[in-house]
């Protein structure tokens, strides 16, 4: 039995009666070709022309022909699934919207191709480790995305060590156990900080998530060495744990004082907004706001008054590409490196359209 040809027995469910399944053999007969250039050219192997792989491609899709994943399965020992378990919160996954968009993307690139995507969010590291390890043991899925690196990170060398196909979002790998497909973070740090010191910014603090994140390190590393090379008069980096009731008293605190900061970049837009409504509440209306940067774009930041000026990244494109390069390992390519992709951009708006606030003057009591 040809790999994507419906199986004649073993259990398969009949098609319904008012319709009859298309096979390899059908779009065979229709072309007048064999029905191994059919299976390579839907499978894009080697051995036929690309004019003969669109025709077969065209004739498929005008037929209706579908592919049986349970017999493409069988016939190839794949499950057809690709494995994600990043340990985070289910409130992490429902609030943030890049990672959201992310896993969209990751789901578009892996359908295309007749994959599933296996979500199965862990609790702790530990628990993320035993989970590819009883994946590997089941040979429940064929590869697995791997995100959020840490410093002395164990998963990429346990996936090598496993066997088991493997793709990280971010990074570099410093072991180089995986390939990796990363954006420039710090460049767009640089880029934040040169948009808020020519609205004479001197005194700023980015407010960042876990501080043993990879793409948080390379942050904070760009953050003080613009600070050393541009001489701002003072600088604080502060982690958050991703808890907007923290970021907020952070915020409250260190724009308060005689010398407060008057610029504040946040690690993503719940940060930024719960930071915001706090200054507002506090402060009263028409009270003096520090600029605000989130380095995650949403309709959060659109939403609020003043309006946050965010990072923008397509982060449904990232995970199209990430599965993508996945896709190219199950192939049998030889993929290695760290590729940095995608150019974050700057999405200006009201909470950094002014210059410095000039610092209230408070009467002298007598």
């Amino acid at each position: 039995m040809n790999e994507l040809e419906p199986a004649e027995e073993g259990g398969q469910q009949p098609p319904p009666p008012d319709r009859v399944r298309v096979s390899l053999k059908d779009i065979a007969n229709e072309l007048g070709i064999s029905q191994t250039a059919v299976s390579f050219a839907i499978n894009d192997k080697p051995g036929v022309s690309k004019k003969t792989k669109k025709r077969v491609k065209e004739t498929a899709a005008r037929l209706g022909w579908s592919p049986v994943y349970a017999a493409q399965a069988l016939g190839s020992s794949r499950t057809m699934t690709v494995g994600f378990a990043p340990a985070r919160s289910m409130d992490a996954f429902q609030t943030e919207n890049f990672m959201l968009h992310f896993m969209a993307g990751i789901h578009a690139s892996l359908s295309d191709k007749g994959y599933g995507l296996l979500f199965r969010p862990c609790a702790s590291l530990d628990e993320e480790l035993a989970t590819y390890m009883d994946w590997s043991r089941r040979k429940r899925v064929d590869g697995v995305v791997l995100v959020d690196l840490l410093a002395d990170d164990p998963r990429p060398a346990l996936l090598r060590g496993l066997g088991m196909p493997a793709v990280l979002a971010g990074g570099p790998d410093p072991e180089n156990n995986l390939p990796s497909l990363s954006i420039d973070d710090s460049r767009t740090m640089t880029t934040i900080l040169k948009h808020l010191s020519k609205r004479g910014h001197t005194h700023i603090a980015y407010l960042s998530g876990d501080g043993n994140l990879d793409y948080s390190k390379a942050r904070v590393s760009s953050f003080r060495l613009f600070a050393r090379q541009h001489g701002l008069d003072s600088t604080d980096v502060e982690f958050t744990d991703f808890d907007p009731d923290r970021a907020a008293d952070m915020t409250r605190r260190l724009s308060g004082g005689p010398n407060p900061f008057t610029a504040f970049i946040y690690e993503n837009e719940i940060l930024a907004a719960a930071s915001l409504r706090s200054l507002i509440q506090a402060g009263g209306e028409g009270s003096p706001l520090p600029a605000i940067v989130s380095f995650e774009d949403s309709f959060i930041c659109q939403s609020t008054c003043p309006t946050i000026t965010s990072v923008h990244r397509d982060a449904g494109l990232y995970g199209t590409k990430v599965a993508n390069l996945l896709l190219k390992i199950f192939q049998g390519a030889v993929v290695s490196g760290n590729r940095r992709i995608l150019t974050p951009r700057l999405v200006i708006r009201e909470s950094t359209a002014s210059v410095v606030p000039e610092p209230v003057k408070v009467p002298l009591q007598v």
